[in-house]
């Protein structure tokens, strides 16, 4: 992918980790340098920046010459795929266009070819590898055959014969064809198999006696966290003389395990362990019989050879770990979190989208404009404009046409994207129906600010546990982690200690999506309240989220003597007695359950921490004892639902919040197909699921008929086992369906829109949407969020009848979703619906009529200002300046082209408030567009002025006729009213009749005394900054250097 912008070229080669920026002086490359898919901006220091670029295609198929004369002369002979064999002619790459590889290229490479010599390759079960790539093939052609019968013509055949792929050297190789050109090349091959029977199975392939070697392996016993039972096993292999050789992930597991084999537990003498750096025999030595040698190694499985009595075990079967670990570089060390900032919210106005502007209201965004700018002769030929947005708002007498307001680009921050749950009214301009509406609701959100501060109130007068600092067995359990925290974890995991550590009881919200780590803060948490000898309670909503926290739970905490346990309606009666019994006694340290925890007959002995998990999902009664709970202990709660960042902040203090934003690296975004509904798509997508042994989301609404689509999926593909799903079922049972698909009994879920939130089965991940014309944006985003939890590559497919024709709504809502993954800005309108529900759940959800009323941003911003007030803090109302002056200031479309970006920087602009913000800004279009053009360094010196009128309290400095207009809301003191005149004479300061603002009226400047023209653009705004300096400044020195 690349992109072009005057000077600077990015571009983002398939092959490497980051973009990067190439740019130009003339024909000269000036400078190289990395950037963020995020933010656009450049990361880290010079001397991080490459010096040389390489680019590689990303395309199997290359469009050469030969390939676009092919192209060309066989459009005739397939009318099915003209279209795009014209493009491929045109040099033009395009979707799909491998499936035609047979008939535009006589042979391509295999990947042996291109090994080096002397390569070893190794097929690990080569009965399993050939019946994979036989599923593989036939998974591909079944895709294709779809995807031909959903683009043709009615009766046009497919371009190719699809058994073609099987048989061309440029289609499919077979096994024996590879291993053929391995040995022709004398390269290696080694086949390696449980199956002692199909050793013999190469030598009758080829005929030659190929040299066997049969190993007696066998797996190890899995000790599934049993510490006790680990070291007794262990500690016979080397008692009895054999070499034990323990592979971790991280320095802080092979400390823990050195310190368990010589400690011994278990009863029984310690066992000699040592640690090992390397396995290289060179450099160490061979291994040595009768000692455990631990080793920082990843490795996925052990293996025991009885014969040369050698035991390999990995960390995941000594502590019940999985063997899952963090991807490392060339070093081997783990890689560090890419530093990725969140994503701007760009304004991304469309026409007809609603905005909110602060003064007049709701109205709707019709276009951007220009417009020459008074005063301002133009240089060089080119005419100074200033662009402005065109807002309609409700007409002012009825029948009349409607109101135009044009809003400068400078003040894009009073204007912010309208995002309500519903279709608003639009406002009428100077009408008092929106003055009415915003007292509404900061009416409404008093209330709110009332409730929460004297929560906060209550909690500060409260004293709870002040924790300990962190334990090396903290340390070692973090170092354990498989995986590499995102920047954002490591923040929230930080504020979480500090809050255990103060005397304050902790109440902290933690905020982000499912698979983003939030159960590991949490994990963090419970096993520091652990080392102080306090129990944890985790509070989860659904049986099937305590079995899993549960299971992560356990598998986190093994090898160290932390005692958890679960309790749900899936215990019988005896053992919820004997684990209330052990709670109440306080010999379990850490308990995960549904609301069961909240009963009466659940006493903790020494309650210290307690976690909640998607709090909003619990009933009042529920809530209220969890407010009961919250004043003393503890409390940590999550969510997958966003917090607004403007919430954030207006609520700290009183409900801290932590959120994650930054997917784990190894995510990948979903890959989405929207296309007409055939069964031979259904079939091809969930064999392809199947065949990776993973599970399958069918999305249906209609409950009548949701069983006769699981019977029809049934009949596509037999051999999937399927279930169905939906909201009319008993609790109970659907809570039994939900935990059997997550155990893996079910292949296929066919269910309504229940799975669109709160589910996390990281095994599924392919979503089908039926009819998916009849959702609306967000939910479609949503549902799409279901898959793609874990580190597997997801498909979303959402299918519309071919029978009817699609309304032009919901094609644009389809082609918004395949547009835009989920990593990328065109979630944001999804994301604001999410937040709703996030402020709803926050705040308490009969506010949505408020927020429907004046709008999101303006809501949360009330918000903010209501909770200022009951805590005694200054109101900080910012003041509107109006700044039009003789000056061409505007972003100029050859220096941004999108007007999508060209707002973002306006908005920006606007809304820096500070010289380091405006600094940022600068730097920012810097490094994103290049050398900032004379109209863009007069737009970030308006935006100077703008704060520095703000700051003496001026809210307008125009130019009008002959003369400066500068408004302010205080009357200048005497002695300034004096210096007014002296320093410029024939300026006047009044007050006008009927009017609370104070007018200062002062003669236009001019280039000089005598004969000299007006000034304009940047000697213009120097003197405007001069002139406030000077006259309104409260700053004595400022004064004196004017």
């Amino acid at each position: 992918e690349y992109a072009v912008r005057g000077g600077i070229i990015d571009v983002f080669a398939p092959t490497a980790q980051h973009p990067v920026r190439l740019e130009f002086f003339g024909d000269e490359l000036d400078e190289i340098r990395y950037f963020s898919t995020a933010d656009q901006r450049t990361l880290g220091q010079e001397a991080d920046h490459p010096t040389h670029v390489t680019l590689l295609p990303c395309r199997e198929l290359l469009i050469t010459p030969e390939v676009m004369g092919r192209a060309a002369r066989l459009k005739t002979d397939y009318p099915a795929a003209s279209s795009m064999l014209e493009k491929i002619a045109g040099g033009i790459y395009v979707e799909g266009m491998e499936s035609l590889t047979p008939l535009l290229v006589d042979k391509m490479q295999t990947l042996v070819s291109l090994l080096p010599e002397e390569s070893l390759i190794i097929s690990l079960e080569p009965e399993r590898v050939r019946a994979r790539a036989e599923d593989l093939v036939a998974t591909n052609e079944e895709f294709l055959a779809a995807a031909w019968d959903a683009s043709a013509d009615a009766g046009s055949r497919a371009p190719i014969d699809l058994g073609q792929l099987r048989v061309s050297d440029s289609g499919f190789r077979t096994i024996a064809a590879t291993q053929q050109e391995s040995l022709d090349r004398n390269l290696s091959w080694w086949e390696i198999t449980e199956l002692v029977d199909s050793v013999n199975l190469l030598n009758n392939a080829l005929g030659d006696d190929i040299p066997t070697m049969t190993v007696a392996a066998q797996a190890p016993a899995s000790f599934t966290g049993s510490v006790e039972q680990m070291l007794h096993e262990v500690g016979s292999l080397v008692r009895d003389g054999w070499t034990v050789l323990a592979l971790t992930n991280g320095r802080g597991s092979t400390d823990r395990l050195i310190e368990l084999f010589r400690e011994s537990i278990s009863g029984e003498d310690p066992i000699p362990a040592i640690r090992r750096e390397t396995l290289d025999r060179g450099t160490e030595g061979a291994l040595q019989p009768g000692v455990v040698e631990v080793c920082e190694t990843p490795a996925s499985a052990g293996f025991l050879i009885p014969e040369a009595r050698l035991a390999v075990l990995t960390e995941g079967e000594i502590l019940g770990r999985r063997g899952t670990y963090a991807p490392r570089g060339a070093s081997g060390k783990k890689l560090k979190p890419r530093k990725r900032r969140n994503a701007v919210d760009p304004l991304a106005l469309t026409p007809g989208d609603y905005v909110v502007h602060e003064r007049h209201g709701i109205g709707n965004f019709i276009e951007m404009v220009s417009r020459p700018v008074a005063g301002v002769s133009s240089k060089h030929g080119e005419t100074p404009l200033k662009e402005y947005l065109v807002i309609e708002y409700a007409p002012s007498k009825r029948g009349g046409a409607p109101d135009r307001l044009f809003v400068p680009s400078d003040q894009l921050d009073l204007i912010s994207h309208y995002v309500g749950s519903e279709t608003p009214t639009l406002s009428k301009m100077g009408g008092s129906d929106w003055a009415k509406t915003k007292n509404r609701a900061r009416k409404a959100v008093k209330e709110i600010a009332a409730d929460l501060v004297k929560l906060y109130s209550a909690r500060q007068a409260s004293r709870g546990h002040a924790f300990s600092e962190d334990t090396p067995w903290q340390r070692e359990l973090e170092e354990s982690f498989p995986y590499n925290e995102t920047p954002d974890q490591l923040t929230a995991i930080h504020e979480v200690k500090a809050d255990m550590e103060k005397e304050i009881p902790m109440d902290r919200l933690i905020s982000g999506d499912v698979g983003f780590g939030k159960t590991e803060v949490a994990i963090r948490a419970a096993f520091k309240a652990v080392q102080d000898g306090k129990q944890v309670a985790v509070l989860v909503p659904t049986t099937l989220l305590a079995q899993q926290h549960f299971e992560t739970f356990t598998e986190r905490f093994s090898g160290f003597p932390i005692k958890i346990k679960v309790l749900s309606r899936f215990q019988k009666a005896k053992e919820t007695r004997t684990i209330v019994e052990d709670i109440a006694s306080g010999s379990i340290d850490v308990v995960i359950g549904t609301h069961r925890i909240l009963s009466e007959n659940v006493k903790f002995k020494d309650l210290g921490l307690v976690v909640i998990d998607e709090e909003q999902r619990f009933g009042v009664e529920h809530k209220e004892k969890l407010k009961q709970m919250r004043t003393n202990v503890d409390v940590l709660a999550m969510s997958a639902t966003p917090i607004p960042r403007t919430l954030e902040m207006s609520l700290t203090g009183i409900r801290e919040t932590s959120t994650l934003a930054t997917a784990p690296e190894e995510r990948h975004p979903v890959l989405t197909f929207v296309g007409p509904r055939t069964d031979a798509q259904i079939t091809a997508a969930i064999r392809r699921e199947l065949m990776r042994e993973g599970q399958v989301f069918f999305v249906h609404n209609r409950v009548a008929n949701i069983d006769t689509v699981a019977a029809e999926i049934g009949k596509l593909v037999p051999e999937a086992r399927i279930a169905t799903a939906h909201g009319r079922m008993s609790e109970s049972r659907l809570e039994q369906i939900i935990v059997d698909f997550w155990e893996r009994r079910f292949d296929v879920l066919v269910c309504t829109t229940i799975v669109e939130t709160g589910l996390d089965i990281s095994n599924a991940n392919t979503l089908i949407v039926d009819n998916a014309q009849n959702y609306g944006l967000s939910q479609l985003h949503q549902l799409r969020g279901r898959v793609g939890r874990g580190r597997e590559r997801a498909y979303a497919y959402f299918l519309y009848p071919t029978d009817k024709s699609l309304g032009e709504v919901a094609h644009e809502r389809l082609k918004a979703v395949a547009t835009h993954n989920e990593l990328g800005a065109g979630l944001q309108l999804a994301m604001k619906d999410l937040e709703i529900r996030g402020a709803g759940n926050l705040l308490g959800g009969e506010q949505s009529g408020h927020i429907a009323g004046v709008g999101f941003d303006l809501y949360l911003r009330l918000v903010g200002e209501a909770v200022a007030n009951f805590r005694g803090e200054q109101e900080n109302t910012e003041v509107e300046v109006k700044v039009d002056l003789p000056v061409n200031a505007h972003i100029p479309h050859d220096y941004i082209d999108a007007e999508r970006l060209r707002l973002q920087a306006y908005r920006q602009i606007a809304s820096a408030d500070t010289d380091q913000k405006i600094a940022e800004a600068r730097e920012e279009l810097h490094d994103r567009y290049g050398a900032l053009p004379e109209p863009v360094e007069n737009l970030l010196q308006v935006a100077v002025l703008r704060r520095e009128a703000r700051e003496a309290g001026i809210h307008e400095i125009t130019a009008l006729g002959p003369k400066l207009r500068v408004v302010s809301d205080e009357p200048l003191p005497e002695s300034r009213q004096m210096r007014l005149k002296r320093v410029y004479p024939g300026s006047t300061h009044t007050q006008p009749k009927g009017l609370s603002t104070w007018l200062t009226l002062v003669p236009r400047p001019k280039t000089l005394p005598v004969g000299g023209v007006d000034l304009i653009d940047g000697p213009m705004l120097e003197w405007c900054s001069k002139f406030i300096n000077s006259i309104y400044s409260a700053d004595p020195k400022a004064l004196e250097d004017s």
